[in-house]
């Protein structure tokens, strides 16, 4: 243990404690809860000024991870580079709060990487802590019964939306999300997606041990902020801004720089405006701007997962949760009209979104179209409207997009384009759900990042192959990686989804198909989720899943599958319609699938956590992954009564016997 010093041992056991005294009166005395009281007993206690106490409480929650020195070197690292640097926003947020006489508190809910965690049992925890994340947010902010205003300062996957669906329940506060930010790309090198296929494309000669190497170490250019492509944690970003929840031309903005940290004084300043006008989050989260927030998503090619994530914030704001027909409906009406990682068609990173103009750019576009509600408040103060009439003449927008010019030589309406030149560049719609034999309920394919060759000129994907199935990820990314996967291969990867892994990510698996040379000739089904960086012929969200019954889960080796995608239409199917040579209908199909029993390996991974296990049976009984993956409480008690009826009756049927 080492040797103690003499000075260890001087222990004081009294000491004068803060000077000064609390600014009572005898009301408060008279009227106020004892928390109250002792509440500002701690704050004097942590220094603060007896005579500043009587300024408004506003609760910052952040994300932050690891431990920082002054000059920004490590003490201890977080999991992620989206939340290293994000103290800075809290400090600069706190300090505009103090200097605006109102008094500053903060709380830290860490977040984990997903990119850290893909291929390890540390998946079967991401999706479920978002839950878990918003469930403990909220209890923060209701232990601080002072508090007239929260802030929210988050980045990545699972911890921005935690920290909007925790907000948005906060139907009767001000409330306001500031988005954690970007990572730079580096000069030479790697993004931080393709970065993640270094082992795969190892093991398949494609570069060398050196090359691994040095791009492994490149890839993130900058310390803080989300990765630098369109991946999930970018696309939540943008769908707080959306949503109206964050600052106009807050989302992407570079971790780090002036901008960004101007962002932070902005937003307090923001929330305190909210606080004395009485504009609440219920007032702001609406049913119009839950749609605005899915045109914006489907305008940007957003991640697959704010599928799961913006019904969750709907459900949290009581707004009414968006269905798989409103998806298709908006995705119908909306173009994709930005050029970005991973989707194309040229790859940008997300910096050049944000200096091209971000949301509110790409919100002017969609203003033409009639595509938005425009009366919507935000925590701008304004409706839409204003906002999008401020911006479409402001020195910011001017000056940034002019920078993109001048230091990247690149066209900023090359980035964020108009309608017409979206589609002259061959820009389809984000998503489609297909249905068939297969998945009943249905399944999601990003269909817009299909790799265009394989496309044909009538808009649509086909694909007719024998199917390879696994009901591990790690059986599947070992064949990859030992060329047991050729080209025109079916994919299939059961009892992934819910109940099985708590739905983890499978990026291991699309992001070695969209780098090896044969990958674009195979298709990927399953019932667990994607990363928002994955691009290829990847149908996942399987519904039901395989461990739920869903036919998925009685696919084999060499049964013929057909998947077909209509990209104009955003219409599809995945059909089991063969084995081997023998072809069959579709209906025959189902008929087959009907009666086989379950794959005999498909199981729940040994792993699986029990807090992981009891997420997919809440979030079962709430709706499944199509309203969100939420704990609707009423729901979830219902069926706990029937259950506990059903158990009553049996007991009492037994007793009888």
């Amino acid at each position: 243990m080492g040797q103690d010093e003499p000075e260890d041992y001087m222990i004081q056991t009294h000491a004068p404690g803060p000077q000064g005294a609390l600014p009572l009166t005898a009301d408060m005395l008279t009227n106020l809860p004892s928390g109250d009281l002792f509440g500002m007993s701690q704050n004097v206690g942590m220094g603060w000024k007896p005579e500043k106490l009587r300024g408004k409480q506003v609760l910052l929650l952040s994300t932050q991870g690891g431990m920082r020195a002054d000059d920004g070197t490590p003490i201890a690292l977080g999991y992620h580079t989206g939340h290293w640097e994000v103290g800075l926003l809290m400090k600069e947020a706190a300090l505009e709060i103090s200097r605006m006489g109102a008094i500053p508190f903060a709380g830290y809910i860490s977040d984990p990487c997903d990119g850290r965690s893909q291929g390890t049992t540390g998946m079967f925890d991401s999706l479920p802590y978002r839950n878990d994340a918003a469930m403990v947010y909220r209890r923060l902010i209701r232990s601080l019964p002072t508090r007239s205003a929260v802030i929210g300062i988050a980045t990545c996957d699972k911890g921005l939306p935690a920290t909007m669906i925790a907000l948005a329940s906060m139907h009767d506060l001000p409330c306001i999300i500031v988005p954690g930010g970007a990572t730079l790309p580096p000069e030479y090198g790697e993004d931080a997606g393709k970065v993640q296929t270094i082992g795969v494309r190892f093991t398949q000669g494609e570069i060398s041990l050196q090359e691994a190497a040095e791009m492994g170490c490149r890839a993130c250019a900058t310390p803080g902020g989300g990765c630098q492509f369109l991946g999930t944690a970018a696309s939540a970003q943008v769908v707080s801004e959306a949503l109206g929840m964050a600052l106009p031309h807050s989302a992407l903005a570079p971790s780090g720089q002036n901008i960004w940290l101007n962002l932070a004084r902005q937003s307090a300043r923001s929330v305190m405006w909210m606080q004395s006008t009485g504009l609440h989050m219920k007032d702001i989260l609406t049913d119009a701007a839950i749609e605005n927030a899915m045109a914006v998503h489907a305008a940007f090619g957003g991640s697959t997962n704010l599928l799961l994530h913006i019904p969750a914030i709907a459900h949290a704001a009581k707004c009414r949760i968006p269905e798989v027909s409103d998806w298709n409906r908006i995705n119908r009406n909306v173009p994709r009209l930005v050029s970005v990682l991973p989707n194309g068609p040229d790859y940008h990173p997300t910096i050049r979104v944000f200096l091209a103009g971000g949301v509110p750019e790409v919100m002017l576009q969609l203003r033409k179209l009639g595509l938005l509600n425009e009366k919507v408040k935000t925590v701008a103060g304004d409706d839409l409207s204003a906002v999008l009439d401020w911006w479409e003449h402001s020195e910011r927008r001017h000056l940034l997009r002019k920078r993109l010019q001048e230091q990247d030589g690149v066209n900023p309406d090359d980035v964020i384009m108009s309608p017409m030149q979206a589609a002259k560049r061959g820009l389809t719609s984000t998503v489609t759900f297909p249905t068939g034999n297969i998945a009943p309920e249905g399944s999601v394919i990003k269909s817009t990042a299909i790799d265009p060759e394989k496309v044909s000129a009538d808009g649509f994907y086909r694909h007719s192959g024998l199917a390879k199935v696994f009901t591990t990820e790690k059986e599947a990314i070992t064949a990859i990686k030992k060329g047991a996967i050729h080209a025109g291969d079916i994919l299939i990867l059961m009892g992934r989804g819910p109940s099985g892994t708590g739905m983890e990510e499978t990026y291991q698996l699309t992001s070695a198909l969209k780098y090896l040379p044969f990958g674009k000739h195979v298709t990927l089904i399953t019932d667990a989720r994607f990363s928002g960086v994955s691009t290829g012929a990847c149908i996942g969200h399987v519904g039901p899943e395989a461990l739920a019954g869903g036919p998925i889960g009685k696919l084999r080796d060499g049964d013929r599958i057909e998947v077909t995608i209509d990209l104009n239409r955003l219409e599809g199917t995945v059909h089991f319609i063969g084995q081997g040579d023998v072809t069959f209908s579709p209906e025959e199909g189902a008929g087959i699938l009907l009666n086989r029993l379950p794959h005999p390996s498909l199981a729940p991974d040994p792993e699986l956590p029990d807090d992981t296990r009891l997420w997919a049976g809440l979030q079962a009984a709430s709706g499944g992954t199509w309203r969100g993956s939420v704990y609707d409480v009423d729901r979830i008690l219902a069926v706990l009564d029937a259950g506990r009826t059903y158990l009553e009756q049996l007991e009492k049927q037994k007793q009888r016997n």
